[in-house]
């Protein structure tokens, strides 16, 4: 089959590989219809985590089932299905708790309770490096997809691909950020970062009955996608954080927002002095962006963190945290547990996901995807991707 292959950083290829095979007896074989790049599959292409070997890559896709394993009852050949990005065998201790990105199965080579840097990860991904597994990712013309009676759900016919297909990642992860933002109605919500997790957590939070929603980000075009698809305000980040904070306090009488989602990750835009600290302190990235949140939060707020971070970072405001009283909540977005309500809002026409796509491709242009992506040019926010088309 073909298949997008990460070979190091920005070097991804399409390759023909294996065909998956069955394992086990709760997996399936997948056709993908559908399948797209996350801005998490960047901090891959750019290095920034590291994949030794060459792997299938891909945590965002969909399709119809192939094969069937005997212990999954719940699916058969033909089914169309969307598939959560966690790889979780739903029976653990922390699949019971609602948390299937540690599951306790799913990554048996690097898993533990430490959460550290190379070992002691949670549970693994799709197409997400070894530490999170090693399993090839949907970014292919065929997956597998272990523990399929718990993770997949069936669409319906008169939906389409792209309509669901954000279902896997994005706006389960977006609707998160406002859940563990606590948004019960009219709160202030200000979201740091205008890429696609980002909208989708402005969706959600109107989804959610937020008073006044707004996003920021270094890019006017993505501010304007922003504001299209989620109806929110926005502000420009031009000259740094500070300027960004004092207009999130001048619309909230000096306050902050109620509520701050970091929607960024470990890899924003820096400049020449920020890198270098990074160097010195044997940091991946920069925190930046989390510190920004902390100060545009009111006191006794709450931080969501949805961007990906890695590693240690040095002065870490503690106290200020503590001062403020700051309630933060980050990490793997628990997918499969919002995946049938955020299912029905599509269903009940409550939103609208497809309209975040500026980019459709053949999966054989993959390597110009994730070019424009990573670069974001030609006003590039969201890439799907068809494994079929020619």
């Amino acid at each position: 089959m073909k298949a997008a292959v990460i070979h190091g950083p920005r070097n991804v290829s399409y390759d023909t590989v294996d065909d998956p095979k069955l394992k086990d007896k709760r997996d399936i074989i997948l056709k993908v219809t559908a399948t797209a790049i996350c801005g998490s599959d960047l901090h891959i292409y750019s290095g920034g985590i590291p994949q030794p070997r060459p792997m299938v890559l891909g945590h965002e896709f969909m399709g119809i089932v192939e094969e069937v394993g005997s212990e999954v009852k719940n699916l058969k050949r033909g089914d169309r299905v969307v598939v959560p990005f966690p790889i979780a065998c739903g029976t653990c201790f922390f699949c019971n708790q609602h948390l299937p990105g540690h599951c306790e199965n799913s990554n048996p080579e690097h898993y533990g309770p430490e959460g550290g840097l190379l070992t002691e990860k949670g549970g693994a991904l799709f197409g997400y490096t070894d530490l999170y597994g090693g399993y090839d990712g949907g970014q292919a013309e065929y997956v597998r997809v272990p523990y399929a009676d718990y993770g997949p759900r069936v669409v319906p016919d008169n939906l389409s691909d792209e309509q669901v297909l954000f279902l896997t990642d994005i706006f389960p992860t977006g609707y998160t950020g406002v859940d563990w933002g606590e948004v019960k109605g009219g709160e202030t919500v200000a979201i740091f970062g205008a890429g696609p997790v980002g909208i989708m957590a402005a969706k959600s939070a109107w989804l959610r009955g937020a008073g006044r929603v707004v996003i920021v980000d270094t890019l006017q075009y993505r501010l304007d996608k922003a504001k299209q698809a989620a109806k929110c305000e926005t502000i420009l980040w031009e000259d740094g954080a500070k300027e960004v904070v004092e207009q999130i306090r001048a619309m909230t009488q000096g306050r902050g927002a109620d509520v701050c989602i970091e929607a960024v990750g470990f890899e924003p835009a820096r400049n020449m002095l920020e890198k270098a600290k990074a160097v010195i302190n044997f940091e991946a990235g920069s925190p930046k962006v989390v510190e920004a949140c902390m100060s545009a939060v009111r006191r006794g707020g709450i931080v969501s963190i949805l961007g990906v971070y890695p590693t240690t970072y040095d002065n870490f405001p503690l106290g200020q945290l503590f001062d403020k009283g700051i309630i933060m909540k980050g990490g793997q977005a628990p997918a499969h547990k919002h995946i049938d309500k955020l299912l029905q809002y599509v269903k009940e026409g409550k939103v609208v996901l497809d309209d975040i796509i500026t980019h459709r491709l053949p999966l054989s242009q993959i390597a110009h995807g994730y070019d424009i992506f990573k670069k974001k040019e030609d006003n590039c926010v969201k890439v799907v991707l068809d494994p079929w088309a020619k």
